[in-house]
């Protein structure tokens, strides 16, 4: 166990295990306001480390949805991991085993990432387990906190805190679909379509697992059918 590189990463990754916290105080607040448990909602932290999947999660538990259709959601809704996975294995040493690959792999969100990928050193076991240390004791903390507060905040309070995951995926939507157009479109016709299974009579009993699968796999279908990428030239 290099030391060294593991506190490296330790440092690396301490903002954003402090961001970590803010956002999964919210959603600990919004469990705790549901009737989940303080305990069973950190169980939910340490187990998952995943904002989005957490908070469908969520809203199928409370409507008492079917265990295939919470697999079928989360697999949809989490599928880029494998993909972030495929690359960050690709930066690995063929020498490390199967269970410190599968131990990096839990670890592996959008943000601990991006920060991998721009380690210029090559990346190590320890680096990369001090670098997702501080965003799981961050985001399951967090999550434990927040249950623990909303449990004895008042409502208006408790109704302001569960706010605050909706206001982190705005802010991580709106700035790239200001600059592109093909993430907007995707964006609206999500959103449009939300609105028919909300709203319209027949779509709106189908559950809620389901319209979730149906809206995303239909919004990026269409987008990638209209916005393809177009294959980058060979380099000379």
């Amino acid at each position: 166990m290099n030391w060294n590189q593991y506190r490296t990463g330790v440092r690396r990754g301490l903002p954003v295990g402090v961001g970590y916290f803010s956002v999964s105080f919210g959603f600990g607040a919004m469990a705790a306001a549901q009737g989940i448990r303080a305990l069973d909602a950190a169980l939910i932290s340490a187990t998952n480390l995943t904002s989005a999947g957490q908070f469908a999660g969520l809203t199928l538990i409370l409507a008492s949805a079917g265990l295939w259709e919470m697999i079928l959601t989360q697999i949809v809704i989490n599928s880029r991991y494998a993909l972030m996975s495929l690359a960050l294995g690709q930066r690995l040493n063929s020498n490390i085993g199967f269970l410190p690959r599968l131990a990096i792999a839990f670890f592996n969100t959008d943000e601990i990432f991006a920060l991998a990928m721009a380690e210029k050193q090559p990346l190590t076991v320890p680096f990369l387990l001090g670098l997702g240390l501080m965003p799981f004791l961050g985001w399951t903390t967090g999550t434990l906190c927040g249950a623990l507060a909303g449990s004895v905040l008042p409502l208006a309070v408790r109704t302001a805190l569960a706010v605050m995951l909706y206001g982190m995926f705005i802010a991580i939507v709106v700035p790239p679909a200001r600059q592109e157009k093909p993430v907007l479109a995707c964006c609206a016709l999500a959103l449009v379509l939300s609105c028919l299974f909300t709203w319209v009579p027949g779509l709106n009993g189908v559950s809620a697992g389901l319209s979730i699968v149906i809206c995303t796999v239909a919004s990026a279908g269409v987008c990638a059918w209209l916005f393809p990428i177009p294959d980058e030239e060979a380099a000379p």
